[in-house]
């Protein structure tokens, strides 16, 4: 007889460049009130800007380049640097372009590969944007996204067939409690390693998920399959950071 999976985190992302490649981490150390470090720091606005560095405020994706609309970014592998703010694009495993995301001429490496390569998605030339303290969340609030898989493998099992749990662009990613059982934790506390962290928003999902992020491919249609199974389009469930404290892989998750 095998014991019990008890509620753990299976793993750990951030997302440097908003609609780009997660990063994996085993672990990160969390800050009450922020999302995790370097998250969405940096975005790429489509066309003529309306993001002010002087005075950021949240402004709807579409804004930016994303895989709601852009799906030939999944194709690009992007590594990010924290301690030079150094970001590189691979494609196919080969260097397309690289830049310091501080510096006029490290971005506009960034913006003119963009341009070429997003050249059909383009509303006017690309513009590589962030601010001191700023995330580029689709939620106006700074938080983190956690996804249960076992909800992700019955949304499979519905689908009749695999879904890469990736496709959902999540912060923590759990496992050991029932598929759905996160809805139940709206409004409460959780515990995860050394942190607190307090639900407050259930993940409303876009058409982004019907890109699968290893192929590129717009192959599903996960929110029509939602709305049509469970009569919502909701995946995951948003936290924002109560205590500060570090998270691991492995770490337990406890509703307090």
């Amino acid at each position: 007889m095998t014991d019990p999976v008890l509620p753990h985190v299976h793993s750990l992302y951030r997302y440097p460049v908003k609609g780009l490649s997660p990063e994996a981490l085993s672990r990160v150390m969390l800050t009450a009130g922020e999302t995790v470090p370097f998250d969405r720091a940096y975005a790429i606005e489509n066309g003529p800007g309306r993001f002010d560095p002087q005075k950021p405020r949240h402004l709807p994706k579409v804004s930016f380049l994303m895989l709601m609309r852009d799906e030939r970014l999944a194709s690009l592998e992007c590594r990010f640097d924290d301690a030079t703010h150094t970001l590189t694009i691979l494609r196919a495993g080969k260097q397309v372009a690289r830049g310091d995301l501080r510096a006029k001429l490290g971005c506009s490496m960034i913006e003119q590969f963009m341009a070429a390569y997003m050249k059909d998605s383009l509303r006017g030339a690309p513009r590589v944007v962030a601010a001191q303290g700023h995330s580029f969340s689709d939620v106006p609030v700074k938080c983190l996204h956690l996804i249960n898989l076992a909800t992700v493998r019955d949304l499979a099992r519905v689908a009749g067939r695999p879904i890469d749990p990736l496709r959902f662009r999540a912060n923590v990613y759990f496992d050991g409690v029932e598929p759905w059982s996160e809805f139940k934790w709206l409004d409460q506390d959780l515990s995860i390693g050394g942190a607190k962290l307090t639900v407050f928003k259930r993940t409303q999902r876009c058409e982004a998920t019907n890109v699968d992020p290893a192929t590129a491919a717009r192959d599903m249609a996960i929110p029509a399959l939602l709305q049509r199974t469970w009569g919502h389009t909701d995946v995951g469930i948003y936290a924002k950071i109560a205590t500060d404290g570090k998270i691991s892989n492995g770490d337990a998750v406890t509703v307090l």
